[in-house]
C-alpha cells in the first residue's frame, strides 16, 4: 500500500530541506515530497498518515553495530538486532565481522544477507575482515568479500597491528572504492588496562589505558591513507588527540572519516568514577575526560567527524555482572542513539537538527555507498523515521528489543522518541 504522511515537519539535509510539508511513498519509494499531493495519482488509495507535531527524517544509517550472528546467538541475533534497529529509528546498519566464525569469507557475507532478508527487518550490510580469521596476519580474500557484498572490511575489535599489511589492505580495497575501517588501538600501549588512564583510574585502584594508545594509531593509518589515496574510516574515536590529528589531514586532502558514538559525547571517565566499577561504563576504547567528550562535540559541530555510530555491542549478564576487570567491554546502543542525540546535543544547541541529521543518516550512507539511503528525495528508498521531539522517557533496558541489557543509560531521562519506522514502504516499528 502507498503511504501519505501529512503535516509533519520534514528534515533533510542533503535537499536542504527543514519545515512541514507531505511524504508520498509509492511502491517502496519516496514519490514526492511538499504540499497538494493529494491530487497525484500515486496517492489514490493511499494510507494516510496524520503526522501533526511530528518529525520526518531519513532513517538512520549506523555504520557500527555488533549483531553477533553467526556463532554468538544468545548475545544477539539479527532478528533481535534489527528489532532494536527499528524501534531506534535505525533503518540502515553495517554489521561488523566479528562473529564466530569471523566474516572472512565470502560464504559468511551470504550467509548473514541470506539471514537478514528471512528474518531482519532492516537493511543489514556486513562488512567483512581485513584479515583471515581476524587474526592480523594474513589478508582476507578482499575483492572475494566485496563481490559478495561486504560494505567495508575491518577487523573491528582488535586493530590491524602490523603497518605493511594495513597498507596493502588500503591499496587493495581502496581499488574498489570501499573502505577500511580501523579499530584504533595500539595494543602495545593499551595492554591490560580496562579504563582511561587518569586520576579516576587510580583512585579506584584500575589499569589505566592512555589515550595515545588510540591517537598513535590513528596518526599512523592517517599517514597510510595519505600515501595510499585510499580511503581509511576510523571507528569509535574517543579523545581529543584524535578528532585534531583527523581535522589536520582532512585539511591536506586526506581520504579518511570516522565516527564516535553517543556515550563518548555524554559520560566521562568520572562519571564511571561516581559509578564505581559498574561494568555498563566499560567499554573500548574507554570512556574520556571532559576535554575528550568537548572535543569531540567541537569535531561533530565543525564536520571533522563524519557519522555518529552505535557500536551496539550486547553481552549477556554473564559477560557484565563480574568484576570491573573481567568484564566484557561494550555497551548497547540502538535503541537510545537518536534520544541521546536530540537530548544531549540538538536541545542544548551544539548541533542544528540539520546536522544532527546528517552525521545520523546522510554521511554514513555516503561514507559506505549505500545508494537510497539517508536522504528523501524523489527515488530514494522511503526509509524514514517519525520522531515525537517532546515526548519524555526513562531507559529501560527490560523494555529493549535487543538481547543486551547493558547500556549505561539506565534509568536516564530524555526528551524526543521515535514513534514510528518506515524501510522500504512498509512500517516496522511499532511491531503488531
Amino acid at each position: 500500500m502507498n503511504t501519505l504522511i501529512k503535516n509533519a515537519r520534514v528534515v533533510d539535509p542533503a535537499r536542504n530541506l527543514d519545515g512541514q510539508a507531505d511524504v508520498l511513498v509509492a511502491e517502496g519509494k519516496v514519490a514526492a515530497v511538499g504540499s497538494g499531493l493529494l491530487g497525484r495519482p500515486e496517492a489514490r488509495g493511499a494510507e494516510t498518515v496524520d503526522a501533526a507535531g511530528l518529525w520526518l527524517l531519513p532513517g538512520l544509517v549506523d555504520a557500527h553495530v555488533h549483531l553477533r550472528e553467526p556463532g554468538n546467538e544468545g548475545k544477539e541475533t539479527i532478528a533481535s538486532g534489527t528489532r532494536a534497529a527499528a524501534a531506534g529509528g535505525v533503518t540502515s546498519l553495517v554489521a561488523m565481522p566479528n562473529t564466530n566464525p569471523p566474516i572472512d569469507n565470502q560464504a559468511l557475507v551470504e550467509l548473514v544477507k541470506a539471514k537478514a532478508r528471512l528474518e531482519g527487518v532492516v537493511n543489514v550490510f556486513p562488512a567483512g575482515c581485513i584479515t583471515k580469521g581476524r587474526l592480523g596476519e594474513e589478508m582476507a580474500e578482499i575483492g572475494e568479500l566485496i563481490a559478495a557484498g561486504a560494505v567495508a572490511l575491518t577487523d573491528d575489535g582488535s586493530p590491524v597491528m602490523n603497518a605493511e599489511l594495513m597498507r596493502r589492505a588500503l591499496e587493495y580495497a581502496g581499488m574498489f572504492g570501499v573502505p577500511c575501517v580501523q579499530h584504533c588501538e595500539d595494543l602495545n600501549l593499551s595492554s591490560e588496562g580496562v579504563m582511561n588512564e587518569g586520576f579516576t583510574a587510580t583512585r579506584l585502584g584500575l589499569r589505566g589505558v592512555p589515550k595515545a594508545a588510540e591517537s598513535v594509531m590513528v596518526a599512523r593509518d592517517l599517514i597510510l591513507a595519505e600515501a595510499t589515496g585510499a580511503p581509511l574510516h576510523l571507528a569509535h574515536l574517543s579523545s581529543a588527540r584524535s578528532v585534531e590529528l583527523v581535522r589536520q589531514a582532512k585539511r591536506r586532502g586526506v581520504r579518511v572519516t570516522c565516527e564516535t558514538a553517543p556515550h563518548y559525547f555524554t559520560l566521562t571517565d568520572e562519571w564511571l568514577g561516581l559509578r564505581a566499577y559498574d561494568t555498563r561504563g566499560k567499554m573500548n576504547p574507554p570512556l574520556g575526560g571532559e576535554q575528550d567528550r568537548l572535543a569531540l562535540i567541537e569535531g561533530l559541530h565543525d564536520g571533522t567527524i563524519d557519522c555518529i555510530a552505535t557500536d551496539h555491542a550486547p553481552h549477556s549478564g554473564l559477560d557484565k555482572n563480574v568484576e570491573f576487570n573481567l568484564a566484557a567491554f561494550g555497551v548497547v546502543g540502538l535503541e537510545t542513539s537518536l534520544s541521546l542525540t536530540l537530548d544531549r546535543l540538538v536541545r542544548p544547541g551544539y548541533l542544528t537538527l540539520g546536522q544532527a541529521v546528517e552525521r545520523l543518516s546522510g554521511s554514513p550512507a555516503r561514507v559506505f555507498g549505500l545508494k537510497g539511503k539517508g536522504g528523501l528525495k524523489e527515488g530514494d528508498d522511503a526509509d524514514l523515521v517519525l520522531v515525537d521531539p517532546e515526548e519524555e522517557w526513562s531507559v529501560d533496558p527490560e523494555r529493549f528489543e535487543s538481547k543486551g541489557r547493558n547500556t549505561p543509560f539506565a534509568g536516564m531521562k530524555l526528551k524526543g522518541r521515535v514513534k514510528r519506522t518506515m524501510v522500504g514502504g512498509r512500517w516496522v516499528f511499532p511491531f503488531v
